[in-house]
């Protein structure tokens, strides 16, 4: 396979990234400490490329109508520069991937994928869309995504030369979680929406790929005063966990249905037109299926995806999926799928860490919750 590297990759190199290979594309790591990029993320600001992911344009007269069949979620009830989170299911009711949707414009949406499922995304999409008079382009090779997140997010775009939101759009400091407005930068235009994968508020920003370069340079100019610095994928990964979203390919796949991870909520089987997946999710995970739950452990020893969660009699319980020692939190934390038995909250279990088995304790999802303005005028 070629290796496949992001328009910000010479940025990355020249400032001393360490990349790891990420489906297929050489991806930024670490810039330096992961754990001071995990921290600045929760405390200042933090700027990624996240350019390896897929992004998919659906347009034409039958596009609602298609995507509430080719996807569990009521696409049709989008408003306009409204982002949903939204799964894309097999017959089975297993996830093939999970996916953000914005809609764009009236009839027309964008459809962003993880980097590792673009292709098999695009292939399924296509093939749903028989019958249906909509047009399906994968435009992910022109365009770049750049994330900001943390509590000074705002004030970085804020103050970023050359990004000016368009007259008819949205300001930023109106935008809700979820929500995109338009934006112009050099010669391009930029989507900007109030989502992110950290836990932290922040924005992602789909910009063409020639003025990548460009605006990360002015995002980090504008940051510095904010304490704002490039992270890599360590960081995301670590943020990710703490807030308790799930990862495709850990949390999420093929044989997973959306009740087990948590996201029976993603379904929506008030919708009165049938989807692909819908009768195996309406039956439900059989008998004995595991759920996903968190763990909390103390010291410094984590259990990593793979390995075995054990009840109190010693016998295999479930499978951590991710885990890591909570830089926020300064202890273990794991997600998990274990017997519905083993599933409570407060359930005492171990994990098998190389031989050894630390202690866990079941607790609900997120591990961490950010603190908004609200909730510190009420507290």
């Amino acid at each position: 396979m070629t290796e496949r590297h992001s328009p910000l990759h010479r940025l990355h190199a020249d400032a001393g990234a360490a990349f790891t290979d990420f489906a297929g594309w050489q991806m930024p790591l670490r810039f330096g400490s992961e754990l001071a990029e995990h921290h600045a993320v929760r405390t200042a600001a933090g700027v990624f490329d996240i350019s390896h992911m897929g992004e998919i344009t659906i347009a034409g007269p039958d596009t609602a109508a298609f995507l509430d069949f080719a996807l569990s979620g009521t696409i049709s009830a989008v408003e306009p520069m409204q982002a949903k989170y939204s799964l894309l299911l097999n017959e089975r009711g297993g996830v093939i991937d999970d996916v953000i949707v914005y809609r764009t414009n009236p009839g027309e949406y964008l459809l962003v994928a993880n980097a590792g499922n673009r292709g098999p995304v695009f292939a399924e999409l296509s093939r749903r869309s028989r019958g249906f008079d909509v047009e399906i382009a994968d435009i992910s090779d022109r365009t770049a995504l750049i994330a900001v997140q943390g509590p000074a997010s705002l004030a970085v775009l804020q103050q970023t030369t050359g990004l000016r939101i368009m007259d008819d759009q949205q300001r930023l400091d109106e935008l809700k979680h979820y929500r995109a407005t338009g934006a112009r930068f050099a010669d391009g235009t930029v989507l900007v929406a109030r989502t992110g994968y950290t836990g932290e508020d922040g924005f992602e920003l789909y910009v063409d790929a020639p003025d990548a370069a460009p605006l990360w340079r002015a995002l980090l100019e504008a940051g510095a005063p904010h304490g704002l610095i490039p992270a890599g994928l360590a960081a995301r990964d670590t943020l990710r966990l703490e807030a308790g979203m799930p990862l495709y390919g850990h949390e999420l796949g093929p044989d997973i249905l959306p009740a087990q991870a948590g996201l029976g909520r993603v379904v929506s089987l008030a919708k009165g037109s049938d989807f692909v997946g819908r009768a195996a999710v309406e039956s439900g995970p059989g008998e004995g299926a595991r759920v996903l739950v968190g763990l909390s452990s103390e010291g410094r020893r984590a259990g990593r995806a793979g390995y075995a969660v054990l009840d109190g009699a010693g016998q295999e319980a479930g499978t951590v999926t991710s885990g890591a020692l909570s830089p926020t939190l300064g202890h273990p934390i794991a997600m998990a799928f274990v017997d519905p038995g083993a599933a409570e909250a407060g359930t005492e279990l171990a994990i098998d860490v190389r031989g050894s088995r630390i202690p866990a304790t079941v607790v609900p999802l997120p591990f961490y919750k950010r603190t908004t303005p609200e909730r510190k005028a009420q507290s």
